[in-house]
């Protein structure tokens, strides 16, 4: 059952192509190429963040924003900046340290164009401008705005977020997670910073505590349907349409709730947390068909 029956999937995929084309653009002018000693490092970061993705994070982030009436220059600013967090979290997770991958996206993996060493200081180095780039007062003009998002995002990043549900996802290979459990790692891991995308055009806007509230429920449910359909794909994708190796989960006994609830079971909870996430859109009536749409994309995606 589609989740927005007003909404076609083509409207869905010609916004999020727009969206694309328009956060490469601005992550373009954010990581321009520069000679000199540093430039290699430069490259690493611009391969890293150019030329794929689906850009979900950055769409979340626009669509919100388009809610409260946002401009546009604001949105892409922080669109930007957590997709260069985003990617920072794909150049370490991919490191033979992490998940040690050879294929990201449809090609080699940062550390393996250009090594160890640069891939890790590449990381490093965009997890710092996606900082940079809120705290700047092109982001937005109110301070207390710009304040708001850094801290939000460093929650969402930090020990008791993204990095935090890495670390779970470390020791789960060695230490069986119960179904609970692996739910709140995928939260963490995964949902905490799609939560954020989707929670900051409430705070640009500066929007009520109850849309808020709203869109930080949409978001929450939104990121653990997507985990599941990731790990599904992990399980039952092509790699070739994939852009990365499949079946990486199951060998390396990784905790899932495809492995927990099995594949059918994981199908209908991705289901279920997807219908939840549209439910939370509904105080906005039509203004939020995209991000409904998007709830269905989610679970239905291929790559």
């Amino acid at each position: 059952m589609n989740l927005v029956p007003g909404v076609a999937s083509l409207d869905l995929t010609r916004a999020m192509a727009e969206a694309a084309r328009a956060v490469e653009e601005q992550l373009n002018r954010l990581l321009p190429p520069v000679e000199g000693p540093e430039g290699p490092l430069l490259a690493a970061m611009r391969y890293a963040c150019l030329g794929g993705g689906k850009r979900l994070r950055p769409f979340l982030v626009v669509e919100s924003s388009a809610l409260f009436g946002v401009a546009r220059e604001a949105a892409w600013r922080v669109a930007a900046a957590i997709e260069m967090l985003h990617c920072y979290s794909l150049v370490h997770d991919d490191l033979p340290c992490m998940d040690d991958d050879d294929l990201r996206r449809g090609r080699p993996t940062v550390h393996r164009a250009f090594g160890r060493g640069p891939a890790l200081l590449a990381g490093d180095a965009l997890l710092t401008l996606a900082f940079e780039v809120l705290a700047e007062e092109s982001t937005h003009a109110d301070p207390k705005v710009r304040a708001e998002l850094t801290l939000e995002l460093a929650k969402a990043a930090g020990a008791r977020g993204m990095c935090g549900g890495q670390m779970i996802d470390l020791r789960a290979a060695k230490e069986p997670l119960d179904t609970e459990s692996v739910a709140r790692l995928q939260r963490m891991k995964t949902g905490a910073l799609i939560a954020f995308a989707a929670k900051s055009g409430a705070i640009l806007g500066r929007a009520s505590p109850v849309a808020r509230h709203a869109l930080l429920g949409y978001g929450n449910n939104l990121g653990l349907a997507f985990q599941i359909a990731d790990d599904l794909l992990d399980l039952e994708g092509d790699a070739g349409e994939v852009g990365k190796a499949t079946g990486k989960d199951e060998a390396a006994g990784k905790a899932t709730l495809v492995a927990a609830l099995g594949v059918e079971g994981a199908r209908r909870q991705a289901r279920l947390l997807a219908e939840q996430a549209a439910q939370h859109l509904d105080g906005f009536e039509g203004r939020g068909a995209l991000l409904r749409a998007v709830a269905e994309f989610v679970i239905t995606r291929r790559s």
